[in-house]
């Protein structure tokens, strides 16, 4: 895990609390109120590429005549959360170990649930599921949790009536179930970042510093919060339960406050401690407006804005709309900011169309002198003169 680094970003962050851009007839009654997240500042090398991406037509290119600044421009939206609007899934990947010595992240991209489940009955259509989990200590937790968190969501009771019930669940026991394996080495550990699509609903789950952010229209919403030790939440969290910080450590040892495996650092399975695996969960419901969600681990926000992300990210989809070659450029991007940390992004589209250019109206005023004025205009410079 790269330590967070203060820097100032190249792309304005908007403001504004969850509450102002997503209605409430958008969020299903099981679902908490979205909250408004923190605005992360980033910090400031080359290898091989990793890369998957789903089958998908791409359309022909649109005019590139966009530019990056533009996007940040708050612009409202034209749909409301009885839009009888449906996603069209489609996904691109990337993946590079950067700087460091061993790739230690992995990644899931499943753009159709129905092929992947077993039983589809009662699923809704489009069903997706997308996971980045950041591995440290090795790579035995991350590895698992992607194996098996899926498994664990669809195989729990709670499913999928209550998603968020059954997401949670999932989670906890992915957590426990990877201390009882005496294959593996149970002191890796690994943060885990989720995003499940049902329909119209997108449910986020996180625990760590990877980090889900929503383009809508141009505008960055960030559908997870970074569990860093030194978020006050957290802090007091830690604080409550015995742990310490030390120069933004858990307990000296971990730069999240979050995590799964790591249980070298953990109490008896079911009992509360310090470093935590349950997610913090977010849900919403998609409209036109929510062109694309980025996920990525903590290599890529130490270096980079979310709104910066999102300005890239739709500038490349409305050049080529290949969701593929945008998860490429962020992760080229980050290199060029010198990350210092594996890096892995997810990018998932919900339309087949490149998003369209946002036209800011402008003000026009007419001014008009007379020819009177213009004399006594001309008079009183003179004067001056």
């Amino acid at each position: 895990m790269a330590a967070g680094t203060e820097f100032s970003p190249a792309y304005a962050m908007l403001e504004g609390g969850f509450n102002n851009i997503v209605s409430k007839d958008e969020i299903s009654q099981n679902s908490d109120r979205l909250k408004h997240m923190a605005i992360r500042k980033p910090p400031r090398h080359l290898s091989v590429v990793r890369h998957s991406m789903s089958t998908a037509t791409l359309l022909a290119p649109t005019n590139p005549d966009f530019g990056i600044g533009i996007v940040a421009v708050a612009v409202k939206s034209t749909t409301d959360g009885n839009s009888e609007f449906l996603p069209v899934i489609r996904s691109g990947s990337c993946a590079e170990k950067g700087p460091k010595q061993y790739m230690e992240d992995e990644h899931i991209c499943i753009d159709n649930l129905l092929d992947y489940l077993d039983q589809p009955e009662g699923f809704p259509s489009p069903g997706a599921f997308y996971g980045v989990f950041d591995g440290h200590g090795g790579t035995d937790a991350a590895s698992y949790v992607r194996k098996n968190i899926l498994k664990f969501i669809i195989d729990d009771p709670q499913f999928p009536i209550c998603l968020e019930t059954a997401i949670r669940n999932a989670f906890v026991k992915a957590d426990h179930a990877f201390a009882d394996t005496s294959s593996l080495d149970i002191s890796s550990g690994t943060t885990a970042l989720t995003a499940l699509i049902f329909g119209r609903t997108v449910v986020v789950a996180n625990a760590g510093d990877c980090r889900a952010v929503l383009g809508k229209r141009g505008r960055a919403i960030e559908l997870s919060k970074d569990h860093k030790p030194n978020c006050p939440s957290e802090r007091l969290r830690i604080e409550e339960l015995g742990g310490a910080i030390y120069d933004g450590y858990l307990n000296g040892q971990l730069s999240v406050a979050r995590a799964l495996g790591d249980w070298h650092m953990k109490g008896p399975k079911g009992s509360a401690c310090p470093l935590s695996a349950e997610p913090e969960l977010q849900q919403i419901v998609l409209s036109e407006d929510d062109e694309f969600l980025i996920i990525g681990c903590d290599g890529l926000w130490d270096v980079m804005t979310s709104q910066c992300a999102v300005s890239i990210t739709r500038k490349q989809l409305m050049i080529h709309n290949d969701p593929e070659r945008c998860s490429k450029e962020l992760v080229r991007e980050a290199l060029k900011r010198n990350t210092c940390d594996n890096l892995t992004v997810v990018v998932v589209c919900f339309s087949p169309e490149p998003p369209p250019r946002i036209e800011i109206p402008q003000t026009r005023v007419r001014r008009s002198i007379s020819a009177e004025g213009l004399n006594f205009l001309k008079g009183v410079l003179d004067g001056n003169s």
